[in-house]
């Protein structure tokens, strides 16, 4: 076989006008001539190293030993070796760097791509998320991909896209979702033959879902990032990020993920810092409470809340408590619960069901009768609607869980909440199983024996002897005295009692007389017309418990001490449920109280005391008359207005004396209320 023949090169440039060459030029061409003609390009590219070096001479055994002539200056071919020169056919099919060595050859820089401003980046991702949010509207079973795109949009590491992203997202998929909740694919069944559009209607609904989960940690993500405002004085990301959730929360609680939802709303909730995220979770929970109608939403966040406030040893804002009065189960719900058990109006007192007379029915019209109920159950679940049954099984599981979570504060005596579940106590009392109210009835009476020993702790308290500033809160045992009383008695008025209270043997004598104990304090309470929203200018260096500068300013029970004083006293001397029941010697007990106390209290409490009595002496007139007229006594000793007992003090050997010096009071209302009440004496 032939060999190829070797390439001839021309090296020799044409010459020039006006150059000769001389002598030595023709023998330097014959001397490469010749040694060109015995050059072996592929045996000595076949056995060179491929390690070999660039500097390195190959002995060829001929004088140029691999190198090319050069052309100097003056127009001649000479070799040399200080001269750098071109390498041959071989060293350049090997030379890579300069030790020979491919490894070892410096990598191209890569060409810089053109920067583009933040501001540019911010005007292509609106314009992305415009037109991908109007794709969306438009038609959004076509566009199933189009959520996985706007999430990729909101993986930008510039603060402004992320919040137009999280906004936009949150815009979409309120207007997206449907009035159903979807579910998931495992539930599908097994090789179902589905239409052309059923399948494209389930590929979207599991885009949505899949893009909606991963919205939500999105968010749950972006409120637990720092709180840090932007150059430009935007709001930080976390806020808009509450905002997306509780916007969320309000408009589709029914559908998937609601739960994540509630947890972010909760999480903050459990925080001691009150902020505007704070009340705008606790604002948007007491709206779910409100316009839940199913009942389950509202269980799931109850359960949530329970279990939070458990877990944080109810060391949480009072306000969150408060969120229960907001239920509709208050309105709604007729049945009786309790911590442990809840009863409706049809159960039997041994809790079993009445036995009615089994129906007859053939194989066939039992296996028709099931199938209608699945049928039934499937419908009423993709019209999203619940059967009465289902509601009140649903509110009763959120009763027992309110009262438990009221229940144990009692027990632990958590101080900064005893007034939120008083309240709370009070507006649920017409939900509360009367075979608990020994129980409770017994836990509040040790309230009030604790609130009147605790007036020794309040000085430790002030001094900071606690360590959590932020809920040491100092106690005014007065008002949770009187709470206290309120609570039992709406306890008792909630229910239809009046029959039953011999049944239930409830003896109210300890609250009737720690009301009446506690009436003279009152009177010199300069606090006692101030709410908990109050404007007051307190003394700031007075430390003392009842300088209300020194107490919280979100109370939950807003009404002020006279109008629980007023409360109390009017389901005292004044009960609905059997008004000619009050003895005499109550009723005079707590009418010369009464006055004495209209000398010491502010002027609008002073009317209120006068009005109170007015209502007795209308409702009593002949049991309290003997008290305005000093030549007719019914009883023998001195009166004593400090007793312990309301019997002990024998009102009856005493005289209403007080009203000749409210005669003279500088407020023409009050003297008005007396005249009043003077001329309903002179009627009877």
């Amino acid at each position: 076989m032939s060999s190829r023949p070797s390439k001839r090169r021309r090296v020799t440039p044409p010459l020039q006008d006006g150059q000769n060459s001389g002598k030595q030029d023709n023998k330097v061409q014959k001397a490469f001539f010749k040694s060109a003609a015995t050059w072996d390009l592929e045996q000595d590219y076949e056995t060179k190293s491929r390690k070999a070096k660039k500097k390195e001479a190959k002995k060829s055994g001929n004088e140029v030993g691999g190198r090319l002539p050069v052309r100097t200056a003056q127009g001649t071919w000479q070799v040399q070796d200080d001269v750098e020169s071109i390498a041959s056919d071989a060293d350049w099919l090997d030379s890579d760097g300069d030790d020979g060595s491919i490894e070892d050859e410096p990598e191209a820089p890569a060409p810089d791509m053109p920067k583009v401003s933040e501001r540019e980046q911010i005007r292509k991702a609106q314009e992305e998320l415009a037109k991908i949010a109007t794709q969306l509207n438009e038609d959004p079973e076509e566009h199933p991909g189009a959520f996985k795109a706007l999430a990729r949009i909101g993986e930008s590491s510039i603060p402004a896209i992320q919040k137009l992203c999280i906004i936009t997202q949150m815009t979409v998929y309120k207007d997206v979702i449907p009035g159903y909740r979807i579910r998931p694919s495992s539930e599908d069944v097994a090789g179902e033959r589905l239409s052309k559009e059923v399948r494209r209607l389930r590929t979207y609904e599991q885009a949505l879902v899949s893009g909606y989960q991963g919205y939500i940690k999105s968010l749950a993500k972006h409120v637990s990032s720092p709180a840090t405002e932007s150059r430009k004085g935007g709001q930080p990301i976390s806020n808009i990020a509450f905002t997306c959730a509780c916007t969320l929360v309000n408009a589709v609680p029914h559908f998937n993920f609601r739960g994540d939802l509630l947890r972010i709303l909760i999480k903050k909730l459990s925080t001691r810092k009150v902020d505007d995220n704070f009340t705008k979770c606790r604002e948007t929970l007491e709206t779910l409470f409100r316009d839940d109608e199913e009942g389950n939403a509202s269980m799931e966040a109850v359960s949530l809340l329970t279990k939070m406030m458990k877990a944080r040893d109810y060391r949480v804002d009072e306000s969150v408590l408060n969120t229960f009065l907001q239920l509709r189960l208050l309105s709604e719900f007729s049945g009786k619960g309790s911590q442990d058990t809840v009863s409706r109006p049809g159960d039997q007192l041994n809790g079993k069901k009445p036995k009615t007379k089994k129906e007859f029915r053939t194989k066939r019209e039992r296996k028709l009768l099931k199938q209608q109920k699945e049928a039934d159950k499937v419908m009423a679940h993709a019209d999203a609607t619940v059967s009465h049954e289902e509601r009140e099984r649903m509110q009763s599981e959120t009763l027992k869980m309110v009262f438990a979570t009221y229940f144990r504060i009692l027990k632990a005596r958590t101080p900064h909440l005893m007034g939120a579940v008083l309240e709370g106590l009070a507006k649920y009392a017409h939900l509360i199983n009367q075979n608990f109210f020994g129980d409770l009835l017994e836990a509040l009476k040790d309230l009030i024996r604790d609130s009147e020993g605790t007036g020794a702790d309040l000085d430790g308290v002030a001094n900071g002897e606690e360590a959590d500033d932020e809920l040491s809160v100092i106690r005014d045992t007065s008002r949770e005295s009187l709470l206290c009383t309120v609570t039992a008695f709406a306890l008792l008025e909630g229910q239809d009692t009046h029959n039953a209270r011999s049944d239930l043997h409830l003896d109210l004598s300890f609250f009737i007389t720690n009301l009446y104990r506690s009436l003279l304090s009152l009177s010199v309470n300069p606090d006692i017309e101030l709410g908990a929203k109050s404007l007051h200018l307190a003394d700031p260096d007075d430390t003392s418990a009842g300088n209300p500068a020194n107490s919280r300013n979100n109370k939950v029970n807003l009404q002020t001490t006279t109008v629980l004083l007023m409360r109390c006293l009017s389901a005292v001397l004044l009960p609905p449920w059997n008004i000619r029941s009050v003895p005499p010697l109550r009723l005079a007990a707590f009418t010369k109280q009464l006055m004495t106390v209209a000398l010491q209290a502010p002027e609008k409490s002073c009317q209120a005391v006068l009005g109170m009595v007015h209502d007795v002496v209308h409702t009593h007139g002949r049991k309290v008359n003997a008290l305005w007229n000093t030549e007719e006594r019914k009883g023998d000793g001195t009166y004593k207005p400090l007793a312990e007992t309301v019997e002990g003090s024998n009102p009856f050997t005493a005289t209403v004396w007080e009203g000749e010096l409210l005669r003279k009071h500088y407020c023409p209302k009050v003297k008005e209320e007396l005249k009043a009440m003077e001329k309903e004496l002179k009627s009877i």
